[in-house]
């Protein structure tokens, strides 16, 4: 940006036009191919190769992984669609691959389960007085069914992903002790408000039990227990069936600690059993 805005000066109509794009738009014009920028900014591909040469580059690609880089963790996804853009699949196969891809999740984190953590993780849930689960953007789904599969085997258990925001989330945190256990989900691409609320529940004496992809994560640093989920897809910025499968082998490995999972699970099904089904009853 500050090599473009330097140059204008000495820019002719046609590169001037350019560069005034892409300072307005870096992000859009990052995201394109060369064709798609000459079009957005009515030149043609020449020009818009010379342009590249004009700021110092030595061609089109060059100037636009300049243009990518600090993008990368949120360009990832884009990049890797117009990738497999480029390659002829039926719907079959592509449905394959994405199956493919969370096969392969789910393998290497079973391979790789840190017995030690997990055994940690389980306890600390147990343990905690209140455990207040948080997440939001697509990972506020995972939230929920994440609370929703602890909640029979915990004395009190919440999502912050609830129609309050992040804002409530916040609101919460006034009220955290020591004895609380705060869970917190974090994928790329990662959203400011889950990595400020679990940082501030952490400085206000919270346990954190962090779900992420990465040492590099910025939620990370500053969690007590920290369980990696690797989310790899072609598709999309993560998987989240893979990190959903990993929360509900987690809540699983709670119920079977838990000291009174069956007789909670007895009494949630007397519960519900009014709303259910029963095969050769007619009511």
């Amino acid at each position: 940006m500050d090599r473009i805005a330097k140059a204008i000066p000495k820019l002719t109509p046609s590169h001037r036009q350019m560069a005034d794009y892409v300072l307005a738009h870096s992000f859009r014009a990052a995201t394109m191919t060369i064709d798609e920028l000459a079009e957005a900014t009515s030149v043609s591909v020449a020009t818009a190769n010379r342009f590249a040469h004009t700021l110092g580059f030595s061609g089109f690609p060059a100037f636009r992984a300049e243009l990518v880089r600090g993008f990368e963790s949120a360009l990832a996804p884009v990049e890797q669609m117009r990738d497999e853009l480029t390659r002829k699949a039926t719907c079959a196969e592509v449905m394959a691959v994405s199956l493919s891809d969370n096969l392969a999740n789910l393998e290497a984190i079973r391979q790789s389960l840190p017995a030690e953590v997990c055994e940690q993780i389980v306890v600390a849930i147990l343990d905690a007085r209140r455990v207040l689960v948080v997440g939001f953007g697509a990972s506020s789904y995972l939230a929920d069914m994440m609370a929703h599969g602890l909640e029979l085997h915990c004395p009190q258990v919440q999502s912050l992903a609830g129609i309050g925001g992040p804002a409530y989330g916040a609101r919460t945190l006034f009220r955290l002790q020591p004895q609380d256990v705060v869970i917190a989900i974090a994928f790329p691409r990662y959203l400011k408000d889950t990595v400020i609320i679990a940082r501030n529940a952490r400085e206000r004496g919270a346990k954190i039990i962090a779900l992420t992809d990465s040492p590099t994560s910025p939620i990370a640093p500053f969690s007590d227990l920290t369980l990696y989920v690797q989310s790899a897809s072609r598709f999309n910025a993560t998987s989240d069936s893979t990190t959903l499968a990993v929360i509900e082998a987690l809540c699983a490995t709670v119920a079977r600690h838990a000291k009174s999972s069956i007789k909670s699970a007895a009494a949630m099904t007397e519960s519900v059993l009014p709303w259910l089904m029963q095969e050769g009853r007619n009511e």
